[in-house]
């Protein structure tokens, strides 16, 4: 049904009830909570100088306004890809900005996996998987944002659905080695050294990159209650970890702001389950090498 019309201008009341969903869809096209906020009060401010007299659907309009936001955002990204966002948790964080916390709980909900996946899209191909896929909206009304045909826009949907899929089978032992990764994974994030020293062999290895540390050269850490101990000291990185699928095997992706930093691959002992090798990969060049994918 139509929704009706709300004269010439559009009041805050009313478009604060569609806030939760431009929300939504705009941290699904971003990946950041902050960059969603800031295209969330700009889809305001566009609104807000509107003559909405003869918009009947406020809702589907302000969805247009906050995707187009989004796209643009998105094209001025890949401009500008060899930058690093840079995060600020100081002083001078605006009142209206999120948490670390709230960074973290948005993630979790979205899954961080799928948050990567996304990030390897073109600008158009994410936001007609996002439009379609998660929120329903149809191929004409996703073409008529992107200018496109419908029939193109359906084509970019296909084509993020494939890449989130991906094409590597996955492992025999997925279910057993989910179980532990995740594990891995609860015992980091809330520091409980003992659980995880216990999903670990004594003689486990871990490798690391230089640009883990950074350091001259790869770091190798010998024994359970080393890895274990290192691994606590990166309970802050945890807390932007999430479970995915690597070239086919289940193993975590580090993705502050939905942007990979670091995977984490395990290699299992077949008779005990304890892992036995832990490669922690962020050189770009094996960042790329890996297929990523959602669990």
């Amino acid at each position: 049904m139509a929704e009706k019309s709300f004269g010439t201008g559009l009041r805050a009341e009313d478009f604060e009830a569609h806030r939760p969903h431009l929300r939504a869809v705009a941290y699904r096209m971003l990946g950041s909570l902050a960059e969603a906020e800031d295209a969330v009060q700009e889809t305001w401010l566009r609104a807000g100088a509107a003559d909405v007299g003869e918009v009947r659907n406020i809702g589907g309009w302000l969805t247009t306004i906050a995707t187009r936001t989004c796209l643009n955002a998105l094209r001025s990204r890949v401009a500008r890809r060899e930058e690093e966002l840079q995060t600020s948790h100081g002083t001078d964080r605006p009142d209206h900005s999120p948490t670390p916390e709230q960074e973290v709980e948005a993630a979790d909900a979205v899954g961080i996996a799928l948050l990567v996946v996304l990030d390897t899209l073109t600008p158009d191909e994410r936001l007609a998987f996002v439009l379609h896929d998660l929120f329903a909206v149809s191929f004409d009304e996703i073409a008529a944002i992107l200018e496109r045909t419908p029939a193109s826009a359906r084509q970019l949907a296909s084509r993020a659905r494939r890449r989130i899929r991906g094409t590597s089978p996955a492992a025999p032992d997925t279910s057993r080695r989910r179980r532990a990764v995740d594990a891995f994974l609860a015992a980091t994030r809330t520091g409980d050294f003992e659980a995880l020293v216990a999903l670990l062999h004594p003689d486990v290895v871990l490798t690391a990159d230089p640009a883990v540390i950074p350091s001259p050269e790869r770091v190798v850490v010998l024994g359970a209650h080393t890895v274990a101990k290192g691994a606590m000291a990166a309970t802050g990185r945890a807390q932007f970890t999430g479970p995915a699928l690597l070239d086919g095997a289940y193993g975590l992706v580090m993705a502050p702001q939905g942007r990979l930093r670091v995977l984490l691959t395990f290699t299992t002992d077949p008779d005990s389950g304890l892992f036995t090798a832990i490669d922690v990969i962020a050189e770009p060049e094996r960042l790329a090498a890996v297929e990523v994918t959602v669990a």
